[in-house]
């Protein structure tokens, strides 16, 4: 069984690097080749359940489209609630919402009205953290419906964009750092 650096690594490198997307001069780290390696993203769920395991969550939630794919699973091996923070216009029902702005645009995310009860303990799972933005309006959301926020949760982290910055109360937790714009 490999140690912790050497799962870290093997993740590392199913991750794809894709120039000029969305947009030129914008190097995009695409997650999805993760889940084309098996052993890659088995480690990936390993890591994040050996750091959460002690940790009392109540609820996973995980933002779309990525976050949807890595906080499921990890839902499933804590014995949390898994709770989708979906972007306009796909949950049925009502919902409450938050606006963001990301390294592209403005956006918004929204959960259903009651997905987390007050006083639940949650984790945010996302595949990467740039500007923070997604984040920020996650731990806002979670707030809007009395849960606490333990701590995010992300594949990559970018640091040179400084997401961090955006949420200075909120432990985060990455696999992999990567570089370039």
């Amino acid at each position: 069984m490999a140690d912790a650096d050497a799962k870290k690594e093997i993740i590392k490198n199913a991750i794809r690097g894709v120039p000029d997307f969305p947009k030129p001069g914008i190097l995009f780290w695409d997650v999805t080749t993760i889940m084309l390696n098996h052993q890659a993203f088995q480690y990936t769920i390993d890591l994040f359940t050996e750091h959460y395991k002690d940790k009392k969550v109540d609820v996973v939630a995980g933002f779309e489209a990525r976050g949807l794919i890595f906080g499921a699973p990890l839902a499933l091996a804590l014995g949390a609630a898994f709770v989708p923070l979906r972007k306009p216009g796909k949950l049925p029902g009502e919902k409450i919402s938050e606006e963001y702005k990301t390294e592209y645009s403005t956006d918004k995310i929204e959960m259903h009205v009651g997905a987390i009860q007050p006083g639940q303990r949650v984790v945010l799972v996302d595949d990467l953290i740039a500007t923070g933005g997604t984040l920020a309006a996650g731990i806002n959301l979670v707030k809007k419906a009395g849960g606490e926020v333990v701590e995010a949760a992300c594949v990559i982290e970018l640091p040179f964009l400084n997401g961090r910055v955006k949420i200075p109360d909120t432990p985060l937790f990455v696999l992999v750092e990567k570089e370039g714009l």
